[in-house]
Order: structure tokens, then sequence, then C-alpha cells
């Protein structure tokens, strides 16, 4: 005995079957967990500079403090962070969501 026999003994059970299915799919749809927007990092950039020799105060007068100020003339730049240490410095920037950097480039 199959299926296709038991459907044509039992068109009720067929039906019944039927319709629990397509209620347990709209079920399970509903509970479906979909995200609208996926989770995306905003554009960044990191720019490091070395000066060999240099103690971190001068790097952070000569290096860092021009290249915070030429970035956050940047308009679209959301947050710097910097650090300045014995011959490098580091210099990080968060741009708005909406922008990415070619966009910044162009306007800076």
């Amino acid at each position: 005995m199959n299926i296709s026999e038991v459907s044509l003994r039992r068109p009720v059970l067929a039906i019944v079957l039927n319709i629990l299915i397509v209620v347990f799919g709209v079920i399970g749809f509903k509970f479906l967990g979909v995200r609208d927007y996926p989770a995306i990092d905003p554009p960044n950039i990191t720019v490091r500079t070395g000066y060999g020799g240099a103690n971190p105060d001068i790097i952070e007068t000569q290096i860092t403090e021009p290249l915070e100020k030429a970035i956050n003339g940047i308009a679209g730049i959301k947050n710097i962070t910097s650090s300045s240490s014995s011959g490098s410095s580091n210099i990080g920037g968060i741009s708005d969501d909406k922008k990415d950097f070619d966009q910044l480039k162009a306007s800076g």
C-alpha cells in the first residue's frame, strides 16, 4: 500500500494532511528569523607613519597632530583615534555609515 492508494481510498485524510502541511509551513515562516539589514561595518581608514629615532613628543607634534587636523577636516569623518610611540604614529578614522572613503577622498 503506497501513498497514492491511501490518498485515493481516503481523500479526506489526504486533504487534512495537505492542510496540516500548509499550516505548519505558514507557522514556520512566521517564526523564521530574517534580518532586515545585514550588519555592515562602517568604512574606516588607518594611517601609520614612521620617523626613526624620534621620541613620542616629536612624533605627536610633528606628525600625528597635523595628520589628525587634515583627516578631521574631511567631511564625513565621525571618529578619530591616534597613538604616538617612539618612532611611529598610528591614526584611525571611521566615517559616517552613508559615505565610503572614495567619496570622502573626492570631497577632501
